[in-house]
């Protein structure tokens, strides 16, 4: 997740799940792996969720869409029965306290699972002491590609793609749209550097040629913006944050404009007459996730009324959903046994069969025909005894044994000629289920 301006309340969630600020690393103190360990905890018979809210300043607003997605899960999921014929407890939100605060608050309050932070520069103070707990995370919007792999004992998954996946998506739009060769150009930091080369690696893959670009430091776009015109490449894929502005006008200044143009999430935004006329029309952006349909919406605004932004709410709705799930599926709330059944409850696969111990449909279990939209339609294929593949809000999940999605789906904008953009269709990225 990044710093973004407020939106109206019609624009995707996945337009403002955005990329990550820093990459992070960090030890749990934990060993083993929740995910592909024996279950030996044993659940309470309540099934609390915590909500870590993370977003300050100019980025308060991402708290409230999180927070009605949450409360809107736990409403549908008791209105289906709750956990075992008991309602579903949402803990209070500690907004006041940092993330590591929060996460003790929680952890006090015997959660048994927590949904957050937003800030992927927050997950390893939130999953140092969540992990010890044996308490799962899953955060709605953490993107750094550095976090898969981290150390959190199999405690942390994420709903939310890792900036990585849309570089074959980028690639993918440029060949698409005829284009034989690209241009990369990339503002330095990790976010620049790990996409870049994600989507340098698919161009190549996919039969583009890949012509000279370059890195750039915001405010200093120029040099790169050139090395790009001499080349004259079909498309230029520009992978930036604060420093896109720049960017994209030094890149016009060099006479490439309009449709060869493609932004990364990070670069997507609302330039209007901030750029010269017609700057970007044709050009293309992707951002994660999909529209949330009219009904999605109309369920939140019944939850908050005064709700003005998407960010992140249909990320949060299913990552509740899915703890929820993952516990019917073991029958026992406690946290170990909702870690080691999440990848499961998603239809995706880990590298261990043990990861799927703990619920009625053990390894080996037939695979879900179709995927299940709703809890109360899971919950009705674990009743049978089948396997189940959830599909929620934001679209496919299929955790794998990081407890990263494995299919990522983007919303594409088209700009107009008032440098502004507007959906125009959706590309899925992933491993397969």
């Amino acid at each position: 997740m990044r710093a973004v301006p407020s939106a109206a309340f019609t624009r995707a969630a996945g337009t403002l799940s955005l990329a990550a600020l820093l990459a992070v690393t960090g030890c749990s103190g934990t060993t083993g792996n929740a995910r592909v360990e024996p279950v030996e905890a044993s659940g309470d018979g309540v099934l609390r969720v915590g909500l870590i809210l993370d977003s300050t300043g100019d980025n308060a607003f991402l708290n409230a869409p999180q927070l009605a997605a949450a409360k809107l899960a736990v409403r549908e999921i008791n209105a289906a029965g709750g956990h075992k014929g008991r309602p579903v407890e949402l803990l209070p939100v500690n907004q006041d306290q940092d993330t590591s605060g929060q996460a003790h608050a929680l952890v006090a309050a015997k959660a048994d699972v927590v949904i957050g932070p937003t800030d992927s520069s927050h997950a390893s103070a939130a999953v140092e002491v969540l992990s010890r707990a044996r308490t799962p995370l899953i955060s709605p919007a953490n993107t750094a590609a550095a976090l898969t792999g981290m150390d959190s004992g199999g405690y942390y998954f994420r709903t939310a793609a890792a900036d990585v996946a849309q570089g074959p998506v980028l690639a993918k739009l440029a060949k698409d749209a005829g284009a034989a060769s690209i241009s990369v150009l990339s503002q330095d930091g990790p976010y620049g550097k790990d996409l870049a080369a994600a989507v340098t690696e698919a161009a190549r893959q996919s039969g583009l040629t890949v012509l000279p670009g370059g890195d750039f430091k915001p405010g200093n776009a120029a040099p790169a913006a050139t090395a790009a015109g001499k080349a004259k490449p079909d498309a230029v894929v520009l992978v930036a944050r604060e420093g896109a502005q720049g960017a994209l006008a030094e890149l016009n200044n060099a006479g490439l404009n309009g449709s060869t143009i493609l932004l990364s999430d990070g670069a997507f935004g609302r330039y209007g007459s901030k750029l010269g006329s017609r700057a970007l029309e044709g050009a293309r952006a992707v951002v994660p996730g999909q529209l949330p349909t009219a009904a999605f919406q109309g369920r939140l605004l019944a939850v908050d009324s005064s709700l003005k932004d998407v960010s992140f709410a249909a990320e949060t709705y299913d990552a509740v959903t899915l703890a929820a799930l993952a516990a019917a599926r073991a029958q026992d709330d406690a946290g170990r046994f909702i870690a080691a059944n999440l990848v499961a409850v998603s239809g995706g696969t880990a590298s261990d069969p043990a990861a799927t111990q703990g619920g009625p449909a053990a390894a080996g279990a037939a695979q879900p025909s179709a995927p299940c939209r709703t809890y109360k339609e899971c919950l009705a294929g674990l009743a049978a005894g089948a396997a189940v593949d959830y599909d929620g809000e934001s679209g496919p999940v299929a955790f794998d044994a990081h407890g990263d999605i494995t299919t990522a789906t983007f919303t594409v904008f088209t700009y107009g000629a008032d440098n502004n953009p507007a959906p125009t269709g959706h590309e899925t990225a992933g491993r397969g289920r």
